[in-house]
């Protein structure tokens, strides 16, 4: 249900990995981009209709001004962290702090439509049912097709990307570093898709039971009841990544780290803006 509670989390992120210029545009036209991904799961008209636009606008009133302005605070100290160099005690913050804001984010999304949600009927939630197992399937083709080598190959291929938008061109050393850590990292996309199917799953149940009044803290406490394999398996893939990241910032160029700093410090600058911004 997550998919359903918080796609301006979502497109938050987007807009981050997409470039600094992409956020203001990205986060003025969220209201529209929150219909079309509620509508993609929600089978609503009428009343209904309008109870989902006005649940969404206050969601996205409360983002602008409860949740934009924590993020403008992380960016900003997260810029003066990366000026300074990354320590693992920054890592860890960083990721925390992160944590802690999509649960207070998801919680807030899911009180919003929780209400909307108990009202609906078999025919309506089987709708649900058939797009998050369409959802499945697209997973499933993007991440578990090809040989364990190619499925290899194109995450160290995302994570390269995604490290460049932040820094500038990797050097052929640090592109080579990413793939020991793609190499040495479990792949994890069939526990991934499994632990989306037992959340999917569990947020139905809530939802065909008329229990939605409990989906606030489930959906802000997704990984709770994870397979303790999975469990473990991240964390043993955060500390690689932890460390990566650490060797990564041993051999940053001084353009590269200013180029990180920079998106950093406007990342922030926009969020702030945009806090302060009145509903158009």
């Amino acid at each position: 249900m997550r998919a359903v509670a918080a796609p301006l989390l979502t497109l938050l992120a987007a807009s981050l990995l997409a470039g600094c210029s992409m956020v203001r545009v990205a986060y003025e036209n969220a209201d529209s981009y929150l219909r079309y991904r509620a509508n993609t799961y929600l089978d609503v008209h009428g009343e209904q209709a309008q109870e989902l636009d006005a649940a969404i606008d206050a969601f996205h009133e409360w983002h602008r001004k409860q949740a934009l302005p924590g993020y403008a605070r992380l960016a900003g100290e997260a810029a003066q962290r990366v000026g300074d160099g990354v320590t693992r005690e920054d890592l860890v913050w960083g990721y925390d702090s992160l944590i802690a804001q999509a649960r207070i984010g998801l919680r807030e999304a899911a009180q919003h439509i929780a209400p909307l949600l108990g009202r609906l009927d078999a025919q309506q939630i089987a709708h649900i049912e058939s797009r998050l197992a369409e959802e499945n399937r697209r997973f499933e083709k993007e991440f578990l097709r090809g040989s364990e080598r190619a499925r290899r190959e194109r995450r160290a291929g995302r994570i390269v990307k995604r490290l460049e938008d932040w820094v500038g061109r990797l050097s052929e050393a640090q592109v080579e570093r990413v793939r020991q850590y793609s190499g040495r990292v479990p792949l994890m996309a069939e526990m991934r898709l499994a632990d989306h199917k037992r959340a999917q799953a569990a947020g139905l149940e809530l939802v065909r039971s008329h229990r939605t009044e409990t989906l606030p803290e489930f959906v802000a406490y997704w990984d709770r009841g994870r397979d303790p394999a999975y469990a473990a398996a991240i964390e043993d893939s955060r500390r690689e990544l932890f460390a990566l990241l650490l060797d990564l910032d041993q051999t940053l160029s001084p353009e590269q780290r200013a180029q990180a700093v920079a998106n950093l410090r406007r990342y922030a600058a926009d969020f702030q803006l945009l806090s302060q911004k009145e509903k158009r």
